[in-house]
């Protein structure tokens, strides 16, 4: 069976006290939990992730970066390597999340360096992909996905694309009061998943995981995850809050 993952993206909230105070509850509840039916992760801004994975070390929740640079290392002011991510015991980087895409203006080209780099480390990645609103109304939606992923992530060998976990964002869908519905998740799961079985064959593209990443919230996140393609979600605002966060966990 595919893992089914829940991750949590806090993108810039949290300082620091806070933020440890909620991992080590959620930390606390899964570990309390006789068995997890899923793998939890957690995404914290870097300042974060050393003093996180002290406190997640031997437990059952994991930790990620939210991005890695696009160099090894080197004279690169206010960049965070690849594997200096990796030295925190962090094992996941999100790349390509559409708010690096929008307000970054990291291309594709840029993303695939950054897997590789990342893959190359020994961290499993969170491939983003996903259209803006335009796209989705002019109907181009399916062709952004499939360009998004042949140009950032199928240079890759199969014994990567392995090490990676695709995170499909309706981008039209997120903070804007519009919500995809299940059926049109699905949809696009579907899809991506016909194009990793095109590139990689059956085997790979029934093992790997793709997340929904639009709005996911207690209220939709059952409809959302009983859906075949679906294997659970990247959550944004709702992981800031512990309540919330695990009521998506449970939902899987």
């Amino acid at each position: 069976m595919r893992k089914k993952i829940v991750a949590g993206n806090w993108k810039m909230n949290m300082e620091l006290e806070e933020g440890l105070n909620l991992v080590k509850s959620i930390n606390q509840y899964f570990t309390d939990k006789p068995s997890v039916r899923c793998e939890v992760i957690v995404c914290p801004p870097y300042i974060h992730l050393a003093s996180v994975n002290q406190i997640l070390k031997n437990g059952k929740v994991r930790a990620g970066a939210q991005n890695c640079a696009s160099e090894k290392s080197g004279a690169y002011t206010g960049e965070v390597s690849a594997p200096m991510i990796k030295s925190t015991g962090a094992e996941y980087v999100i790349i390509g999340h559409s708010e690096r895409r929008t307000y970054y203006n990291e291309d594709n080209r840029i993303l695939n360096k950054k897997t590789i780099l990342a893959l190359g480390a020994g961290l499993k990645v969170i491939f983003c992909c996903g259209e803006v609103k335009e796209e989705r109304e002019s109907g181009k939606y399916f062709e952004v996905v499939r360009t998004q992923l042949e140009e950032g992530l199928f240079t890759l060998k199969p014994e990567e694309i392995t090490n990676v976990v695709i995170a499909y964002e309706p981008v039209w869908a997120i903070g804007t009061g519009l919500t995809a519905t299940p059926e049109q998740a699905q949809e696009m799961h579907e899809y991506i998943r016909s194009l990793i079985k095109g590139k990689y064959g059956s085997v790979i593209a029934e093992n790997i995981t793709i997340l929904y990443g639009g709005s996911c919230k207690p209220s939709n996140a059952a409809e959302i995850f009983s859906k075949p393609d679906v294997d659970g979600g990247l959550i944004g605002g709702a992981s800031l809050k512990k309540e919330d966060f695990i009521a998506i966990v449970e939902a899987v």
